[in-house]
């Protein structure tokens, strides 16, 4: 949770204050560092949530919790939570880092970039949104892997298909508008809400609990 962050902001932002302002070249250089930005939720909880089940299955710290009267339902949201909200306010604390950054070293015509249009709404709108979908996805495959890092490589590869759209969007190859933005943002939200439910169902706690495949 401490380096990814690092990684994420350091080239984004050594681009832009090492770039220079020449027409399609600013789009292209802002699309594909604020990219990076986006990326950050979609894959710092992907491995911590792949743990989450499959983990403290392997640990022998699983049991005694399925064994209590606790409901699948509360017992997933206690794990989606633990990965999510540090996810979110690292995400945040990285963009507004990079923001600052760029407003105090970048170019004035790249700062202006960042600044105009959907950018900043993408963000803000996106980052909780693909933070649900990795958590989710981590750990749909969590309850159902008997190895960690299987779990984590499969969790890492659920949450590109976000990342694949944002890219086309981040790139021009699809023209952003609020409509559209509004409108996948409300996609991801149904997701989001509906994997809670789904996960539960793929919830085996007689499996987990006894140890059977």
């Amino acid at each position: 949770m401490a380096a990814t962050p690092v990684l994420f902001i350091a080239l984004p932002t050594i681009q832009l204050i090492a770039a220079t302002a020449t027409g399609k070249a600013v789009t292209l250089r802002v699309g594909l560092s604020l990219l990076y930005m986006l990326a950050l939720p979609l894959f710092m909880p992907s491995v911590i949530s792949a743990y989450s089940v499959v983990g403290e299955r392997e640990q022998g710290t699983l049991e005694p919790v399925l064994t209590t009267p606790i409901r699948c339902e509360e017992f997933l949201i206690a794990k989606a939570l633990g990965a999510f909200t540090p996810t979110l306010l690292i995400s945040y604390a990285v963009f507004g880092i990079f923001l600052a950054v760029a407003a105090l070293f970048a170019h004035p015509a790249i700062v202006s970039a960042i600044y105009a249009g959907t950018h900043i709404l993408v963000q803000l709108l996106f980052t909780p949104l693909h933070a649900g979908w990795a958590v989710w996805v981590g750990i749909a495959v969590s309850t159902r892997s008997t190895d960690v890092r299987a779990a984590q490589q499969l969790s890492v590869l659920g949450s590109a298909p976000p990342l694949i759209i944002i890219a086309l969007m981040s790139l021009n190859v699809i023209t952003v508008s609020i409509a559209l933005a509004i409108g996948l943002a409300a996609a991801l939200q149904a997701f989001d809400l509906l994997a809670w439910r789904v996960v539960a169902a793929m919830f085996d706690r007689e499996r987990l609990v006894t140890g059977r495949k």
